[in-house]
């Protein structure tokens, strides 16, 4: 056959059926082995091998003998004898086949066939296995009626494993698929690669569903071929609407403060149609759960209650705030009745520990519920035996119990004390984290020393820094320039222990003339000749005339002021004799005309110029 045409019939099935290329293969492979079992007719314990070969679109069929030479069974065995008979008379009739067809393919088909029955009759020996193949065209009617059949089966079973790979992660899901098929009995639903039966007993109360209806349904169990007890028939993947599960997914879909976690379901115990008590509990102070979960006018219970059911009486659901008190939680878990309080009579730590609820006398009836729905519920939901008793009642048996307003101040003082708790634990916690990290800084610090750190540690000595020359200006006519403050040296730092600090390299200041030279340089410029220079272009100078620049008032420059210099800080810039030669000089110089003096101004700039000092 043409294997294009064989590989597109097989992912066809595949895609079709939602599983795997293989798995059709094997489902074929299967399917012919047992009807070719059923078509030699002798027993089901043949021994047949049948084999696919995609690439050339070839399948081949042979019963396995095992070779003989007494042969007790000869439906099993074979005598050598007969093998190489029975091989010589497939290959005649084999060849007969090759010459009389035309079609490539048959022919291609038949050669291959002879080469196996060649080797088959070559293999023939005492002990071994031979192989009588079968031509598929001598297979009758029926044969291939039931390699259909066989097939069919062997897909569905290949489908249902499938679907058990694909479901069985989705366990305590819900779903929502459409009604196909609905009876007094059961509904049929499509969930999308497979139908699943929704049984009466797992619908909620007396709703019904139509064809064609939108259903939302919760995965509670996914069965494995295997542990099926029905066949293969029989359902694998069960679904409910009347669990607990499915009214938490419910809570999960329309309350967005249970979805992020910020509201926690802490139990919920259901009578599917009849009541359902949910106990909630918040991780955030400022959310109320029970007002979370109910909404503003009651909208979001609303939405919820509406999709439990669409028969007569609907669902009533009651709203619990969990408390880690159990007289508080039972005070509640009975509610809508009210609770005048609760005497604990077993330990919590028993199996089933009971406990007495007081009501007011008008309450009993309340508090029990309809056929006792609300106190089952409420056993369910905490655990307890609960005994409702009236408050006359009680009085009468002189019942000590704790009163509902006491409850309600134990689980503030229980709440605190966990709070106080918890916080020590979160500081312990923080303290030895801390010191942890403080301790693996101090142990890399001193990795990080011993390793940079030498041998020996030296003293480091820092030389003392030389003190500024004082500055003489060049011509006594400048007013005196504040006095230039004496450079301190630091004390040498004291040694210090490894590691080592890394010391500045310390800085030496040097003047360019001492004093003495200073002084005598400004002689010698006295009695040097001047030479003209730029400086005679500055303003109120005139042009050859020997004078010096006219004398700073105290408007152009602000003398600093003796108070700003702190005592005993700075050596005073001229001398007393300096200051005499200056006045006496003064009054030589008085009768004179300055537009005839010769000044150098070179030599004054030079004096002042920063790159000379």
């Amino acid at each position: 056959m043409d294997a294009a045409v064989f590989k597109k019939a097989i992912d066809e099935i595949a895609e079709s059926k939602g599983i795997s290329h293989e798995a059709v293969v094997e489902a074929l492979t299967e399917a012919l082995q047992r009807a070719y079992i059923k078509y030699l007719g002798g027993g089901d314990d043949a021994v047949v091998e049948a084999k696919i070969d995609e690439e050339n679109g070839r399948i081949t069929l042979a019963q396995i003998k095992n070779v003989k030479k007494d042969v007790e069974d000869d439906y099993l065995e074979i005598s050598p004898a007969d093998a190489k008979e029975d091989a010589d008379e497939a290959m005649e009739n084999l060849q007969d086949d090759l010459k009389d067809t035309k079609d490539a393919n048959v022919k291609a088909d038949l050669k291959d066939l002879i080469e196996k029955v060649q080797a088959a009759k070559d293999g023939i020996k005492i002990g071994g296995t031979y192989a009588m193949y079968c031509p598929l065209d001598e297979l009758s009617k029926l044969t291939a009626m039931a390699v259909k059949s066989n097939l069919r089966i062997k897909i569905a079973e290949a489908e249902r494993v499938a679907l058990y790979d694909v479901y069985k992660d989705h366990i305590g899901e819900m779903v929502t698929g459409t009604v196909e098929k609905a009876d007094d009995r059961s509904v049929s639903v499509n969930i999308g690669r497979t139908s699943v039966e929704l049984t009466r007993r797992e619908m909620i109360g007396d709703e019904y569903f139509k064809v064609g209806d939108p259903i939302k349904v919760y995965i509670q169990e996914v069965k494995d071929v295997s542990q099926e007890t029905k066949g293969p028939r029989g359902p694998q993947i069960e679904v409910t609407r009347s669990s607990e599960g499915f009214l938490k997914r419910l809570f999960e879909e329309e309350i967005h403060e249970i979805y992020d976690g910020t509201v926690v379901i802490k139990g919920i115990a259901r009578e599917a149609g009849i009541r359902s008590k949910v106990a909630v509990y918040s991780t955030n102070e400022d959310v109320d759960p029970t007002g979370a979960c109910i909404g503003p006018g009651g909208s979001r219970i609303q939405k919820i209650v509406s999709q439990l059911g669409n028969g007569k009486d609907k669902e009533k659901i009651d709203i619990i705030s969990y408390s880690s008190n159990p007289g508080l939680y039972i005070a509640e878990s009975l509610r809508p009745s009210q609770v005048l309080g609760v005497a604990i009579t077993d330990s919590e730590a028993q199996p089933h520990p009971k406990a007495v609820a007081v009501v007011k006398d008008e309450s009993l009836s309340l508090a029990i519920g309809k056929k006792g729905a609300n106190a089952r519920l409420a056993n369910k939901l905490t655990g307890w035996s609960i005994d409702i008793k009236e408050e006359s009642e009680a009085k009468e048996e002189g019942l000590a119990y704790v009163t509902f307003e006491e409850l309600q101040k134990q689980a503030e003082e229980e709440k605190k004390a966990r709070e106080r708790a918890a916080y020590a634990q979160a500081s312990k916690e923080a303290a030895e984290k801390r010191a942890e990290e403080v301790q693996a800084l101090s142990v890399g610090m001193a990795e990080k020393a011993s390793a940079s750190a030498p041998a020996e540690t030296t003293p480091v000595e820092v030389a003392p820094v030389a003190p500024t020359a004082p500055v003489t200006p060049v011509t006594p006519s400048v007013a005196p320039v504040a006095p230039v403050e004496e450079a301190k040296v630091a004390p040498a730092p004291a040694p210090v222990e490894a590691p080592a600090p890394k010391v500045e390299t310390p800085i030496e200041v040097k003047t360019t003339v001492s004093l003495e030279d200073l002084e005598k340089n400004l002689e010698e410029e006295k009695n040097a000749p001047h030479v003209e220079s730029d400086f005679s272009k500055r303003p109120n100078f005139q042009k050859g005339k020997n004078r010096r620049p006219h004398q700073i008032s105290d408007k152009e420059v602000e003398r600093v002021k003796p108070t700003d210099v702190p005592n005993g800080s700075a050596m005073p810039i001229y001398s007393q004799e300096e200051l005499d030669a200056i006045a006496k000089e003064e009054e030589d110089n008085e009768g004179k005309d300055e537009s005839s003096e010769e000044v150098d101004i070179d030599q004054y700039d030079k004096y002042y110029d920063d790159n000379n000092k």
